[in-house]
């Protein structure tokens, strides 16, 4: 049989899976029932399994033949904080948590790969299934790399897959160097003197010097970054005061930064803390800036995602695959492998057009009709690299 019709013959398994898991999705280090479900499928297909890798993290391990070559291939398996809207009869059953991301196709894809390696073994070497917590902020690649995972599992390199909104189904875009930006989140409180609402010259308001603040810092990026330079800073919360008729003392903006290098994410930082000194200095405020890092910039190397591309255009040819992609500024934990082991990651749409999927909102779903096509770019990929003996 042709690898496309095995693959095929899986879905009255993997879609009834990928639905279950997202009626009853788990966040970041909860995902103990799908790390569960996951183990249990591999050691059904007689894979070696570790469990509990980065607290809820699951490696499966495949050797074929004597090779030493490895490579890994990565799943995320955590939801959002999410209430779900949708009214299908799969919709979250864990108020407030919902696969808003397709993570729950990303891990049955994946399965799906495994499932097919282990029947036809046409490979030779070893192929490492990672299936990781907690990537929607919380960091579950580094916690399993600090707990051994490259160590434990070698894999000379390491591929991860997303599906994308907006990107047509059938098609796959991907690119060397940076595809993904770096994350990084802010914390400000600005320190007034509080008063009568009725008396503001008695006062020194938070509330207005933060406002002012607030888009001052969009002239960080606007008119301090090269604009051929990528770079979004956004104020995504803004609390202050309790009442009605009081000023408050202090006002408090938290956001995020997104960048594709280190220089450009230090203009931003150095920017954001001279606009706040100007601003406050003026009005006689005092401030406190908070920088926290996040995520590194996702970069693929050049070896691996010319594998990667190859892999895609043997699913769904060459017209379909985009080998050049634009940079995208949401991030991916993703990268922190990629500071380890050369590697890829690609993206596989999710479909496009008005009404389409959107990831992160409460309506969104993964689109059950590409579910072959990861599963084959996968399996693709491990006989690519690993080529069978002949």
């Amino acid at each position: 049989m042709l690898m496309q019709d095995i693959i095929q013959s899986y879905l009255d398994d993997l879609i009834p899976l990928r639905r279950d898991l997202h009626k009853h999705p788990e966040l970041g280090f909860e995902e103990t029932r799908t790390s569960a479900i996951i183990a249990e499928h591999l050691e059904g297909l007689g894979l070696e399994v570790q469990r509990g890798l980065g607290k809820t993290g699951v490696v499966g391990v495949l050797k074929e033949g004597s090779s030493e070559r490895t490579i890994a291939l990565r799943a995320d398996m955590d939801a959002l904080p999410i209430k779900e809207e949708n009214d299908f009869a799969y919709r979250s059953v864990n108020d407030g948590k919902m696969h808003a991301c397709g993570h729950d196709g990303h891990v049955v894809m994946l399965l799906g790969a495994a499932r097919y390696l282990a029947e036809t073994r046409n490979f030779n070497g070893t192929a490492y299934f990672i299936f990781q917590p907690a990537e929607e902020g919380g960091g579950g690649a580094k916690a399993m790399i600090e707990d051994g995972l490259l160590e434990k599992f070698p894999a000379q390199t390491i591929f991860g897959m997303h599906n994308r909104s907006g990107l047509e189904e059938g098609k796959f875009s991907t690119r060397t160097g940076n595809i993904m930006a770096s994350t990084d989140n802010f914390h400000i409180t600005i320190t007034g003197r509080g008063g009568h609402a009725a008396m503001p010259h008695t006062s020194i308001d938070p509330v207005v010097i933060a406002s002012q603040a607030v888009t001052g810092l969009q002239t960080v990026v606007s008119r301090n970054i090269k604009p051929t330079d990528n770079a979004v800073v956004s104020v995504t919360c803004f609390n202050a005061g309790t009442t009605y008729n009081v000023i408050p003392n202090t006002a408090v903006l938290k956001g995020c930064i997104r960048t594709q290098t280190s220089e450009v994410k230090e203009q931003v930082r150095t920017g954001i803390d001279r606009v706040l000194s100007g601003i406050c200095t003026a009005h006689g405020a005092k401030y406190e800036f908070t920088f926290l890092p996040g995520y590194p910039v996702t970069v693929n190397t050049k070896e691996e995602t010319q594998t990667a591309v190859a892999a895609a255009v043997q699913v769904v040819g060459p017209e379909n695959v985009d080998p050049d992609t634009q940079p995208l500024m949401a991030s991916e934990d993703f990268s922190y492998y990629l500071e380890k082991i050369p590697g890829c990651y690609i993206f596989i749409g999710n479909g496009a057009g008005e009404g389409g999927p959107v990831s992160h909102r409460s309506d969104y779903d993964f689109n059950d009709g590409i579910i072959h096509l990861g599963v084959e770019y996968w399996a693709r990929l491990v006989e690519n690299q690993l080529p069978a003996k002949r």
